[in-house]
């Protein structure tokens, strides 16, 4: 009973090594696939921006005019004063050879917005105009509207929410209004992101329009001050959700309304000391690879010579 007990582990031994030997013939002639995590989970590839994305918050004196540029598409968001419009589009045309725009946006119809719109409109090809749902009967608006009929245009009225492409850019509209007793409350308001870096472009909106957006996502490093510094916006509950790293303000030299307002300053200054004026700077032209933000100054001929009149 040993023995047999004995001969049957030697077989079973001899066995085991005999797969053991064939398992090593197939390794030696045929190779034996190896597996890793690479191969079993590939790697997610990550595709660096192509372009990096630029914007120009054009020296326009007390006015508003931003140029946004990302990998051959453009977008303006307002246009100065009637007399920065020839001067706006000069640069445009003369220094940075553009000639056409995916998006031209009027954010709101007061002339230190809109006042150029008119000579855009009429000297590039123009794919979209975003403007808000009010009408004035103030003649800088009549001359937009002639303009865009002229060409044959029209004007896009943007829904909260919606979103569009700028090139790798991506934006939303935040916020928009109707209220006619109110243009800068109506104000378009737009968020845009590019790779990790986020903006946003406020008009002229207001304190209480501010309030209104708390609960939307305006969280961004870098804040174009909204109603050139004017103590009416850029609430604390504002900044307090905003929590810029940079701060951009649009406004003239030795303007008649004291913008920017020592208040809003230091309103500001609880969140970021990097704030840039173009009265004080001239054209200020951030540019970003989607990772970072570099700032500098230009002097660009694109203001206009100065006029008094009654900002709302």
């Amino acid at each position: 009973m040993a023995r047999r007990r004995k001969k049957k582990q030697m077989t079973l031994a001899n066995i085991l090594l005999a797969i053991f030997i064939i398992g090593i013939y197939i390794y030696t002639q045929i190779g034996l696939p190896t597996f890793s995590l690479d191969t079993i989970i590939p790697k997610k590839e990550t595709q660096p921006l192509s372009t990096d994305l630029e914007i120009y918050f054009l020296d326009v004196g007390q006015a508003d005019c931003i140029l946004i540029i990302n990998n051959g598409h453009n977008m303006l968001i307002d246009a100065g004063n009637n007399v920065d419009g020839s001067k706006i589009v000069k640069y445009l045309k003369n220094e940075l050879h553009i000639s056409k725009f995916d998006y031209i946006v009027g954010t709101h119809p007061h002339e230190d917005h809109i006042g150029g719109l008119d000579d855009v409109i009429k000297n590039f090809d123009i794919d979209k105009i975003y403007m808000p749902d009010v009408t004035t009967t103030l003649k800088t608006y009549e001359d937009v509207l002639k303009a865009i009929e002229k060409k044959k245009y029209s004007i896009t009225i943007p829904k909260i929410g919606e979103k569009f492409a700028l090139g790798e850019a991506k934006g939303t509209i935040i916020y928009t209004g109707n209220n006619e007793q109110d243009l800068n409350g109506s104000s378009i308001i737009i968020r845009l992101d590019f790779g990790s870096t986020s903006y946003l472009f406020t008009g002229d909106t207001t304190s209480e329009i501010e309030y209104q957006i708390l609960n939307k996502n305006i969280d961004v490093d870098v804040l174009k001050v909204a109603h050139h510094g004017s103590s009416k916006s850029t609430s604390t509950a504002f900044l307090k959700r905003v929590t810029p790293k940079y701060a951009i303000i649009q406004c003239g030299k030795d303007n008649d309304y004291g913008h920017p307002h020592s208040s809003t300053l230091n309103r500001i200054k609880k969140y970021t000391k990097d704030i840039y004026v173009t009265k004080d700077l001239g054209t200020i032209k951030l540019t970003s690879d989607g990772t970072n933000i570099n700032i500098t100054n230009l002097k660009t001929d694109t203001n206009g010579v100065e006029k008094k009149w009654n900002m709302p």
